[in-house]
């Protein structure tokens, strides 16, 4: 059974949004790309609790990842996923900016 995602909008605009965003266990992102219909699109995750077990990010290519809780990338360019959690919850602070 996956886990229900708990997505809460800080904030969102045509160009700017924030969320926070939770993860339970037995949750994962499969690899994919997400489409924009123009610009670039940019997403710095802040990630506010790592999960016991699993729930690892992977990227193609990120900007920049910084001791694996800060990760700013581009979700529409590099295919990016999270492995299953095994146990615990995943909670992320996510900044994405479409320019």
């Amino acid at each position: 059974m996956i886990a229900k995602v708990k997505n809460r909008a800080i904030f969102s605009s045509r160009v700017f949004a924030i969320n926070l965003v939770s993860y339970g266990t037995n949750h994962q992102v499969m690899k994919h790309i997400d489409p924009v219909q123009q610009g670039r699109y940019y997403k710095l995750n802040v990630v506010l609790k790592k999960a016991q077990a699993g729930g690892v990010f992977n990227c193609a290519k990120c900007i920049l990842n910084f001791g694996g809780r800060v990760y700013l990338f581009r979700p529409d360019k590099h295919e990016h996923s999270v492995s299953k959690i095994l146990d615990g919850r995943r909670v992320l602070l996510s900044f994405a900016l479409n320019i």
